[in-house]
């Protein structure tokens, strides 16, 4: 469920040099980058579709360092513009970065950071995100990225509010989105602040898609943690949490077992992980208690007691902010979209949870997500906003719309 984005009154009031033109996009590829998100806002920006009623935009592909650019399988490709193209764009799109490890070129930083104050709009798709947050363009804002990212971004550059939850974030000049097809429900995004409600779905209809996609990434989210955790004591906490989940604790119970106090533990928890314990606690119970829907016949309130839930009805609470749906309807989509032969035999008298996560055969995610997005309906895709607020996952106290982040 999304809604367009009121830009933030400074935002709103920032104008374009003199040779910036609104109409020119510039995309900054870089060498090593996928080539789906890169080749995204090259289909969005760079097609002539006026005969379908889309406003024409000039688009200026750019290398971010020289060429030629290699990408996925092999590819080599050779960009017709370098940095100085930025220097007449209204729009700076990145569409990726090849490693969420390394720096970014600092030319390519310079060069955005200068697009940023003379009034351009700055978007980083996916990982780009990582090259508008070294470029200091995150700092003190909201962003996001696709979520098995999104703790490493959160721990990397703290004065971020990072939020996994969503497809993109519209903070007004600075814009960021989700992984892959995230990209796409950004840049219809764009047109659609440009150019209206018309013009995006004429978009959308030439490349298939719905106008607006409803939900967020939490239906995606999986046991993330940065891969530094393996190295800190705290990787000790966290492991007995998983294998425990199915036990009745709270975020006290694991600062006593790392022998911190509970404001101590918060913090460390905090920088190690970008989540708030709670929060993290909260979303574990709730993929378990996803997984038991999809492996097990128990009913739902034995769902609630074997993933930790004090009552079913804080699981279904829980379960419909981050997915979408009750707990029911998932299960009876989720079975509905597997062979006959393939549903789990388990009952109450079945094994134990921990046993059911760890001997069912793994269930692949994308009849996951398909099962959590028919939960919603079929006409879930076209939905707008009704108003429902997610718990925060990464910053504490910021009111979020599932699938998009508006500037307030």
């Amino acid at each position: 469920m999304s809604h367009d984005s009121t830009a933030a009154p400074d935002a709103a009031a920032r104008k374009l040099s003199g040779r910036r033109r609104k109409e020119i996009v510039a995309v900054l590829l870089f060498s090593g980058g996928p080539i789906f998100e890169s080749s995204i806002p090259l289909s969005v920006f760079g097609i002539d579709r006026q005969d379908a009623g889309v406003p024409r935009y000039r688009l200026l592909v750019a290398g971010g360092e020289e060429g030629p650019l290699r990408t996925t399988g092999g590819l080599e490709l050779t960009a017709p513009y370098g940095l100085e193209a930025i220097s007449r764009a209204g729009t700076v799109v990145v569409p990726a970065w090849r490693s969420i490890t390394s720096p970014p070129p600092e030319e390519a930083l310079d060069a955005l950071r200068r697009a940023h104050e003379e009034g351009a709009r700055i978007v980083g798709l996916c990982t780009g995100a990582f090259v508008l947050a070294a470029a200091g363009l995150l700092d003190g804002r909201p962003a996001t990225t696709h979520w098995m990212y999104a703790p490493t971004l959160a721990k990397r550059y703290p004065s971020v509010h990072v939020d996994p939850r969503e497809l993109f974030v519209d903070d007004g000049d600075v814009l960021t989105s989700a992984g892959t097809a995230a990209g796409i429900d950004l840049c219809l995004h764009i047109v659609r602040t440009d150019h209206g409600n018309e013009a995006a779905g004429a978009l959308a209809r030439r490349l298939v898609v719905p106008p607006r996609r409803s939900g967020g990434q939490e239906r995606y989210l999986d046991r993330s943690l940065p891969e530094e955790i393996g190295a800190d004591p705290l990787a000790e906490v966290v492991a007995w949490a998983l294998e425990h989940l199915h036990e009745q604790f709270d975020v006290e119970t694991l600062a006593a077992r790392a022998y911190m106090s509970r404001r101590t533990f918060d913090r460390r928890f905090r920088s190690l992980t970008g989540s708030a314990p709670l929060q993290w606690l909260i979303t574990q119970r709730v993929l378990q208690a996803q997984r038991l829907l999809e492996t097990s016949d128990y009913s739902v309130d034995e769902v609630a007691g074997r993933c930790g839930f004090r009552s079913p009805v804080a699981l279904r609470g829980h379960f419909r902010r981050q997915l979408g749906s009750s707990p029911a309807a998932y299960r009876a989509a989720y079975r509905a979209r597997r062979p006959q032969g393939d549903r789990p035999a388990d009952g109450p008298s079945g094994p134990s949870a921990p046993q059911v996560a760890q001997e069912a055969a793994p269930v692949p995610l994308q009849t996951r997500r398909t099962a959590a997005a028919s939960a919603l309906g079929p006409a879930a895709s076209l939905s707008t906003d009704h108003g429902r607020h997610v718990p925060e996952l990464y910053v504490a106290g910021r009111p979020s719309v599932p699938g998009q982040r508006s500037a307030p």
